[in-house]
C-alpha cells in the first residue's frame, strides 16, 4: 500500500509467518479488534470468532492467516463471551481503551489491521430514531495513534461509515489523507444471490425497486447498499444522487396505489419482482402460502411501512421499501432487488441470507476484510459505503422533515466499481 510522505504502512511485527504469492515467508499480520459489544449473535460474534476459530469456505474449514492479538470491549454485561474468547486464545489480550489496545499498552502502533465493530450495544437515538454508535468516536481514537506512531494500517468498519454524513465523509478523506486502506460496509452486496447472478456489466438501467423490513437507519443501509452493489454496473458508472424523498403513511400507501414513478411512486411490476423473489415473505393468508398478497393484504399485515424515492444524476429512478409489520412479526424478513433494464427488461435478485444462527453470510465478508489486511487495499471502493451512508442519512432528514423532497449536491459521488463482482458464488 502506498504511503504519504508522513505516515509509512505498519510493519509486520509477529514472529509467526504466512507465505505471500508463494514466495517469502511474512510475519502474519497482528489485528486488533475493537468493538462496543461481544454477545452472541452480535457483529463482533460473527467476525471476530471467524478471526480466530475460521469458517468454512469453498469446501473446507479456513483459517485466516493472521492473529487477533487485542481488544477493546467498551460495554461487558450478561452474555459477554470477550472474557471466554481471551481464555480460549491466550494470544489475544484485552486491553482497557482503544490507545492500549493499538499499542499493546506501549507508545506506538504494534498491529497490522483494525477490526472497528460499533453495532448493537446500549446508545441513546437522536430525535431522528438514529442510534449514535460511536463508529467516527472510535475512529478518530484510532487515527490519533497512527499519526503520533508517524505510521498507519488498514481498517475495516462494519455497516455505514457513521450516523452523521460529515463524520462519513472526514473518515473518509483522513484515510485517504494519511494513505491507509478503508473499507466499509454490510454483508449482504457479498452473500449469495439467488439466482447466482450480477447486472451485466455496463446494462442501461431505467428504474430499481428493493424491499427489506429491517426498519431505520440500521436496517435501511443493508437494502440501500445491496441495491447499490447491483446499480453501480449500470453502463457509465456510479454518478451519485440528486435527491431523495421519503413516504410514509398515507403518503406512502398513494405511492403505492399510484402504478408509475412518474406518478409518485414506482412500478409496481418490479415491487412484484421483489416479493416474488422472497424467500421469507409473511403468508398473505391465513391457510395459503403462496397467494400473493394484495395491497389490502400489505397494508393489513406492513402498517407502518415506509419508503425513500432516490433520483440520480444519471436519470436513474430507485425506490427503497421498508415493509414494516405493527407488531414485530417481519413482513418480509430477506432483501430482494429488481431493475428494469432499458428495452424493458427485468434483472431481480434475492440477497441470500441463510441458517440465521450460523450467520453464514458474514464469512465473504470476513474473507474480504482478510483480503484489506493482507494488501492493505480495499476490495471494492470505499465510495459506495459513502455514498449509502449518506443516503442513509438524507432519507432519514427527509423522513424527519415531514417527507420532504431534499436535493442532495453533497452526494455526487462518482466512482467505477470492480469489474469482477465480490459477492459469494460456492
Amino acid at each position: 500500500m502506498a504511503a504519504t510522505a508522513t505516515f509509512a504502512t505498519a510493519g509486520r511485527t509477529a514472529a509467526r509467518s504466512v507465505f505471500v504469492g508463494g514466495s517469502h515467508p511474512q510475519p502474519r499480520p497482528r489485528i486488533a479488534a475493537l468493538t462496543t459489544v461481544y454477545h452472541k449473535y452480535s457483529h463482533s460474534e460473527h467476525i471476530i470468532d471467524r478471526f480466530l476459530d475460521g469458517y468454512g469456505w469453498e469446501g473446507h474449514h479456513h483459517q485466516p492467516p493472521m492473529d487477533v492479538v487485542a481488544l477493546y470491549v467498551e460495554q461487558v454485561s450478561d452474555g459477554d463471551l470477550s472474557r471466554e474468547r481471551a481464555k480460549r486464545h491466550p494470544g489475544m489480550k484485552i486491553y482497557p481503551t482503544i490507545a492500549e489496545a493499538l499499542t499493546g499498552g506501549g507508545d506506538k502502533l504494534a498491529v497490522d489491521g483494525v477490526l472497528l465493530i460499533g453495532e448493537h450495544g446500549r446508545y441513546p437515538k437522536n430525535e431522528k430514531g438514529q442510534m449514535l454508535y460511536p463508529r467516527y468516536e472510535y475512529f478518530k481514537q484510532i487515527v490519533d495513534v497512527y499519526r503520533r506512531s508517524g505510521r498507519t494500517a488498514p481498517v475495516f468498519n462494519d455497516k455505514h461509515l457513521s450516523w452523521s454524513w460529515d463524520y462519513a465523509k472526514e473518515m473518509v478523506e483522513t484515510s485517504r489523507e494519511m494513505g491507509f486502506g478503508l473499507m466499509a460496509g454490510s454483508s449482504l452486496p457479498v452473500t449469495w444471490r439467488q439466482p447466482s447472478q450480477d447486472l451485466p456489466w455496463g446494462a442501461r438501467v431505467e428504474e430499481v425497486v428493493g424491499v427489506w423490513g429491517g426498519g431505520l437507519d440500521g436496517g435501511d443501509i443493508h437494502v440501500i447498499e445491496a441495491m447499490q452493489s447491483i446499480v453501480e454496473r449500470r453502463r457509465g458508472g456510479e454518478t451519485g444522487v440528486k435527491s431523495v424523498q421519503a413516504l410514509r403513511g398515507e403518503a406512502f400507501w398513494k405511492a403505492m396505489e399510484s402504478g408509475s414513478w412518474r406518478a409518485g411512486g414506482w412500478d409496481p411490476k418490479l415491487l412484484e419482482a421483489c416479493l416474488c423473489r422472497s424467500n421469507q415473505l409473511a403468508p398473505a393468508r391465513p391457510t395459503y402460502s403462496h397467494v400473493f398478497p394484495s395491497l389490502q393484504d400489505l397494508r393489513r399485515l406492513a402498517p407502518d411501512s415506509y419508503a425513500y424515492r432516490f433520483h440520480y444524476l444519471d436519470g436513474l429512478k430507485v425506490a427503497i421499501i421498508q415493509l414494516q409489520p405493527a407488531a414485530q412479526k417481519q413482513v418480509v424478513g430477506d432483501c430482494t432487488v429488481a431493475a428494469r433494464l432499458k428495452g424493458g427488461g427485468l434483472f431481480s435478485i434475492l440477497f441470500y441470507l441463510p441458517y440465521y444462527s450460523m450467520r453464514n453470510f458474514f464469512s465473504p465478508q470476513v474473507h474480504h476484510i482478510e483480503s484489506l489486511f493482507l494488501s492493505g487495499k480495499a476490495p471494492y471502493p470505499i465510495e459506495r459505503t459513502l455514498l449509502t451512508t449518506g443516503m442513509t442519512a438524507i432519507g432519514i432528514e427527509s423522513l424527519h422533515q415531514g417527507q420532504k423532497l431534499l436535493t442532495t449536491p453533497h452526494l455526487d459521488i462518482r466512482y467505477k466499481a470492480t469489474r469482477e463482482s465480490t459477492y459469494w458464488r460456492t
